[in-house]
């Protein structure tokens, strides 16, 4: 059974036997609420932070228009409208994510959120969740369950490394940037 985890909480991210685990997939997902008027367009990205939580260049931003850092330890599938599944996957090798980054940051922006005047409240069933990428089980889930009318971005989770071991953050803090340039502005 996966963890299911609270607003917050963080947990180390390791295979049932208790070694670290090496590669991952984190699977973003989210429903259009009943009441939405039209197709909302979330975009997955993950963000490389170095020590101070800080990007260290441009190229650390990995989204749908740019899908691979270029250690390649950090790769987006793709941009998905359909919604099927996991709405957006990033894989991550964690063994390869070079030295110098201490953390990825994991967000869900709303392409085009103010001009199209749509926001979190419009959107229900959010997740992310964490993959061990070899054997493809499920092995932890956060759901998002605060009411976020008038968000327009969600910084939704982030892995960390601290002593040598990574680890994950619940974090769920909704944001009113607008895209993910905005956003990135934060780690800055």
């Amino acid at each position: 059974m996966p963890v299911s985890l609270q607003k917050g909480q963080r947990v180390n991210l390791t295979k049932e036997d208790g070694n670290a685990l090496t590669q991952v997939v984190a699977g973003l997902g989210w429903d259009r609420a009943a009441s939405g008027r039209a197709n909302i367009d979330c975009d997955a990205s993950a963000i490389l932070c170095g020590g101070d939580g800080k990007i260290i260049r441009q190229e650390d931003i990995v989204y749908f228009g740019s899908l691979k850092h270029p250690s390649d330890a950090v790769r987006h599938n793709g941009d998905n409208l359909t919604g099927a599944g996991d709405d957006e996957q990033i894989e991550v090798n964690l063994s390869d994510i070079p030295g110098q980054y201490e953390k990825i940051v994991f967000i869900v922006t709303i392409y085009q959120a103010k001009e199209r005047k749509q926001h979190f409240g419009m959107i229900r069933n959010a997740f992310i969740r964490i993959v061990d990428r070899e054997t493809r089980k499920e092995i932890l889930r956060y759901d998002l369950s605060e009411n976020c009318d008038g968000m327009t971005a969600m910084i939704f989770a982030e892995m960390y490394r601290k002593e040598g071991r990574w680890k994950f953050n619940a974090v769920g803090q909704p944001t009113q940037d607008n895209g993910l340039s905005a956003l990135a502005e934060r780690y800055r």
